[in-house]
């Protein structure tokens, strides 16, 4: 019997959706980080993406902990590594880095974590994970010690999606990197939305403008991170873009 899967039906249905990621790294003392999360929910996103390329599994729980205090947004883990995993979280991105070619990875990372994830109450996600060139050396590209897809190679792109779909992923999730100068075109965004399976796009999405192309172009959820903490502009305008209802229909009622 299928197991209920809430959260990965919920993304299934988004149409503009918005997951804010949080570092646990680069978390702020608890004070400043409260007040980060109030403003989180002031924005209130469909998802919490927690996790990064070299978070410990302290640091981790501490912060999962202060969100769980803090709101009841439901909150994903992004995890860079097994050290990350964490059952006090609702779900987890359950990755593979099939853009790239190392095996740690591809499978290895994911066989270490299986036994423990398979007996958790935690919802868990497959995810096809696919770097993409950003104009900047992300950490997922300097961890992995894989090469991003430039982004003009849209066809390799595509077929790399399609082979994580034939494998069973549930979704795909496109990131340019921390830090990216370039967002992940609207091209290769209008091209994997056509497959089907739920699209996550992160990297590079400083502005409402950025935000709302891959939007436009079938992104069912955009992540936003590093622009966020630093940008109280972005905060009081993500609140507005979200406030005109533009963001949360479903696909299905798009369509009606």
């Amino acid at each position: 019997m299928r197991k209920q899967k809430p959260l990965f039906d919920k993304l299934t249905a988004l149409n503009r959706g918005l997951a804010i990621l949080i570092d646990p790294e680069k978390a702020m003392n608890e004070v400043q980080f409260t007040r980060q999360l109030d403003a989180i929910c002031a924005i209130s996103p469909e998802f919490i993406f927690i996790g990064g390329s070299t978070v410990n599994a302290e640091q981790m729980s501490q912060t999962i902990d202060l969100i769980k205090a803090t709101t009841s947004i439901p909150l994903i883990i992004f995890p860079g590594g097994t050290s990350q995993l964490n059952t006090s979280a609702d779900g987890l991105l359950f990755l593979s880095l099939i853009s790239g070619r190392n095996p740690t990875y591809l499978i290895g990372q994911q066989v270490e974590a299986a036994e423990q994830l398979f007996e958790s109450n935690m919802e868990i996600i497959s995810t096809g994970y696919i770097l993409v060139d950003g104009g900047f050396r992300s950490a997922v590209e300097r961890v992995s010690g894989t090469a991003p897809i430039p982004q003009n190679d849209v066809t390799h792109i595509a077929s790399t999606a399609k082979a994580g779909i034939l494998l069973g992923m549930d979704c795909l999730y496109v990131d340019a990197g921390s830090g990216a100068h370039t967002p992940v075109s609207e091209e290769i965004i209008r091209e994997l939305s056509a497959l089907g399976n739920p699209l996550i796009i992160g990297g590079g999405l400083r502005t409402i403008a950025s935000i709302q192309k891959a939007h436009d172009a079938g992104a069912n959820l955009v992540v936003i991170g590093n622009k966020l903490e630093e940008d109280s502009l972005l905060i009081e305008a993500l609140i507005q873009y979200r406030s005109q209802g533009i963001e949360v229909e479903s696909k299905s009622e798009t369509h009606q």
